[in-house]
Order: C-alpha cells, then structure tokens, then sequence
C-alpha cells in the first residue's frame, strides 16, 4: 500500500481537484458504497493515463480509448470491480490482468501491498510502467506476457481482477486463486457479457453473477486468440 498524500498531481479546468470530486460524487450516487476505494479514486489523477487531447474527457464516466484497440474502463466499472474483490477487506497481493494504461493497477496499488499486472501489449505496459514511476508507485510489479496464464511463480494471490472479457473463466487463474481468495472478471463475448464473482474457499468454487459489463476481448490460450 502506498501513501496517498503522494499521489496529489494538480490538475487546471477539466483535471482540477473539483472535477474530481464532482465524478467521486456521482459514483456515489450509481451506488459505490466504498469509501476507501473511492477516496483512492480521488487521489489518483485520470488525466495522466490518457492522451493530452483527450484530457477533457478524463474524469467523465466513460471508457476512452488508449491505442492498440484497447480502453481505458469507465470509473464506475474501475470502481466497481475494486469494491467488489476488496469485500470491506483489507487487500494483500492481488494480481492483475491487462495493464493497459496502468489506470486500475494504480488504484489497486494505493489499496493493497503489492499488485501484480501482466499486460499482452508492450508498448502500453512500457508507458504504463512510466505513469507508475512517475506517480512513485513502487509496491507494482509488471511483465509483458500472455495474462490467460496468469503468473504462476507468484501464485498463490489473495485477489485477481481480469480487465478484459473471455468466452470462459480461465483455469489457470482459478488455480493461482489462494484459499480463501476472490476474482473478479468479465465473461462473454460482443453479444453480452457479465461481470462474475469467483470464491474459493475450503477447497470450494462458487460463482457468482454481478452484472452486467461491457469490455474488450481478452486474448490469450485460455481466451479468444488473437485476430
């Protein structure tokens, strides 16, 4: 876990700390409940995870696109997917699938002891890992490899979140799920997909249907494969 009071990147216009605290207010309102995920969400500056001319957009509540065909998810999904997995629990390690800009890993970081994220695209984890130096966020351990594998030398994780949807749940990473531990992930494919809870506990899998979720795919030998 990092230290907040850290991670206080001022912002003008469009990025300023009121713009922020405008968006924190309305994930209330769409029903966040978590407090401490969205005083994380607060802290952690959108606007750097994404292209300069799209900065207007950062703190709207939507996805907004980071190259490669990929997105940066909305704040609501971000912060849904976080207080799910967190339950009202503190996080340990929490692995996580599909970097991307590095957006939901930097919210994780300011929330457990160490995140580890694997990211398929170099040239996104590259820029990503130049946002978490610049935001000092050292408790993130990154690689460039196929994330459907997960990343079995650091297994077991307390926690994983998969920020991309496959047409199942990817054996690997229930095998590297800890007992207990959660994951969180999105199943489905264009025509519909849900956002799934998956426990392990006792040596029990028991899944769960959260709601419904909109991501891009996830590629990977236990996802779709690439086109």
């Amino acid at each position: 876990m990092v230290d907040l009071t850290n991670l206080r990147h001022a912002g003008i216009g469009m990025t300023s700390a009121r713009t922020r605290g405008r968006l924190i207010e309305r994930l209330r309102n769409e029903g966040i409940k978590d407090e401490t995920v969205l005083a994380a969400m607060n802290e952690i500056p959108r606007h750097i995870f994404i292209d300069e001319a799209l900065g207007t957009r950062a703190y709207d509540d939507v996805s907004l696109p980071i190259g490669h065909g990929q997105t940066i998810s909305q704040p609501y999904i971000v912060a849904r997917m976080t207080e799910v997995l967190r339950n009202g629990k503190q996080l340990n390690r929490v692995l996580e699938i599909g970097t991307g800009c590095g957006y939901q890993s930097a919210i994780l970081a300011a929330l457990c002891e160490r995140v580890y994220t694997v990211e398929r695209i170099k040239p996104l984890l590259a820029r990503a890992r130049r946002t978490f130096d610049r935001l000092q966020l050292y408790n993130i351990m990154s690689k460039v490899a196929d994330g459907t594998e997960g990343w079995p030398e650091n297994a077991p994780f307390a926690a994983i979140i998969v920020t991309a949807a496959g047409p199942l749940i990817p054996q690997p990473l229930v095998d590297q799920l800890a007992d207990p531990g959660v994951m969180v992930l999105p199943v489905g494919d264009r025509e519909g997909q849900t956002l799934m809870l998956v426990r392990k506990e006792g040596g029990e899998v028991t899944i769960t249907a959260v709601e419904s979720v909109c991501f891009v795919k996830l590629v990977g030998t236990h996802g779709w494969k690439a086109a």
